[in-house]
């Protein structure tokens, strides 16, 4: 009993060091979460998504995509597109950033509540299937780490990885909003927004480079 729970933690200590790192839709979370829009669904939606690839890790789906291919090359190419799409979009609202009291944050939310939901979901759908690396991240490195405990240790790491995934999302999607007052300055937008055109022009052009 004790192996097993030591693989939970250990699945959960990886995954948040895994996913960590600022990247494409980390950023967008943490953007979404700050405008206080559809923040269930976008973390949700990323959280469902990570468990989705970590159990198909864990049981082994990994070692299909090692040897790369046409799947990947197609993955990549479809990331890369979007991302300079992305990028593009951010940098255009650093050159009007807008104000964002803490009344237009409340009037937001209410506003996001059942509109505009079909394009955030999509968004978060690109974001997160569309980068070759959050493959790598859950059925290559977690699968592959996975592979060295026998069930049920599997398992708990499996689970471990999960909890892991959605304390993350969870926290920087609502924890976001502890920082708006910081943002009702446009300043502090215009700096967001090419921040986040960095991330993902960087995220882009690290993926081509890699890939072709």
């Amino acid at each position: 009993m004790e192996s097993t729970w030591a693989a939970l933690y250990a699945g959960f200590l990886i995954s948040l060091g895994l996913i960590l790192a600022i990247g494409p839709q980390n950023a967008y979370v943490i953007r979404k979460g700050l405008k206080k829009r559809h923040v269930f669904l976008v973390t949700t939606l990323c959280f469902l998504s990570d468990a989705l690839l970590i159990a198909l890790g864990a049981a082994g789906v990994g070692a299909l995509l090692q040897d790369g291919g046409i799947l990947s090359l197609v993955i990549t190419g479809a990331g890369v597109l979007f991302l300079f799409w992305y990028g593009a979009k951010s940098f255009k609202d650093a050159l009007h950033p807008t104000t964002m009291t803490k009344k237009d944050i409340r009037e937001a939310g209410k506003q996001a509540q059942g509109k505009g939901w079909g394009i955030v979901v999509l968004t978060v759908l690109a974001f997160t299937y569309l980068n070759p690396h959050v493959y790598i991240d859950t059925l290559v490195i977690l699968g592959g780490l996975s592979a060295q405990y026998e069930m049920p240790a599997r398992l708990y790491f499996a689970v471990g990885a999960i909890i892991g995934s959605g304390v993350w999302f969870y926290g920087i999607g609502y924890g976001a909003g502890f920082f708006s007052k910081t943002f009702e300055n446009p300043k502090a937008w215009r700096i967001l927004d090419v921040f986040v055109g960095v991330i993902m022009w960087g995220a882009a052009g690290y993926l081509a480079f890699e890939q072709f």
